[in-house]
């Protein structure tokens, strides 16, 4: 006789009599198939909705990845090229913006001051030092959504080949809704601290296109000299 034959059986209810007399967290668990199933769609349900969350929020922020942050400038070298990451295409493409090649330039954006504040669009800034060597370069000031705004002049930028320097090539740059002598940026006539403002400097023909030569540059500080 063998050895298996020598063993009990237990009859249907004597094994549940046997399983109910277990511990709850050792008992033999029988999954039900629309409870698995139940269980798998909430699942894909859920992480349909994290992915789509997460990718709307990083896109409704409209700051790209892969950032090299130079004081209160903000930089991103792979835009406009084949490495730039899926997020970033994203953010161009909603918002209607050709970056700048690696071979044209480079546009670097700031949101705050250099004290790390937001920029409000009803302060008076000061802009003020060297950019890095580029033939030619524009700042511009826009909202927060990036958008052109109204000003009492009618432009919102400044160019290179009009600022007034000092000896050393160094200048000074005020940047406010009211007209100012010397550099004056124009800020938007009658905007207020909600519509968000952003400063965007472009550089054209400059050979820091890359991360890794806008290591130790010189920017431009932003330093907010006055509120109402």
């Amino acid at each position: 006789m063998s050895e298996t034959s020598l063993k009990p059986r237990l009859t249907s209810g004597e094994t549940d009599w046997y399983e109910n007399e277990l511990p709850r967290v050792i008992r033999p668990y029988r999954s039900h198939p629309l409870r698995t199933l139940t269980a798998i769609a909430l699942v894909l349900v859920l992480a349909s909705l994290l992915g789509i969350s997460s990718a709307y929020l990083v896109i409704e922020r409209e700051q790209p990845l892969d950032a090299v942050t130079i004081g209160p400038w903000q930089a991103y070298p792979k835009a406009g090229t084949a490495e730039a990451d899926p997020y970033s295409v994203a953010i161009y493409t909603r918002g209607a913006v050709i970056p700048l090649a690696s071979g044209e330039g480079l546009a670097l954006v700031a949101r705050q001051d250099s004290n790390g504040h937001q920029l409000d669009p009803t302060c008076v800034y000061r802009i003020a030092g060297q950019t890095p060597s580029a033939r030619l370069w524009t700042l511009t000031a826009v909202n927060g959504r990036g958008d052109l705004v109204e000003t009492l002049p009618g432009r919102v930028h400044v160019v290179s080949q009009n600022i007034l320097r000092a000896p050393d090539g160094t200048f000074e740059i005020a940047a406010a809704a009211a007209p100012h002598s010397g550099n004056w940026l124009p800020l938007a006539a009658g905007a207020s601290a909600s519509d968000g403002l952003r400063f965007v400097l472009r550089l054209y023909d400059a050979p820091v296109t890359t991360g890794a030569a806008l290591d130790g540059v010189s920017m431009p500080v932003i330093e907010r000299t006055g509120c109402p």
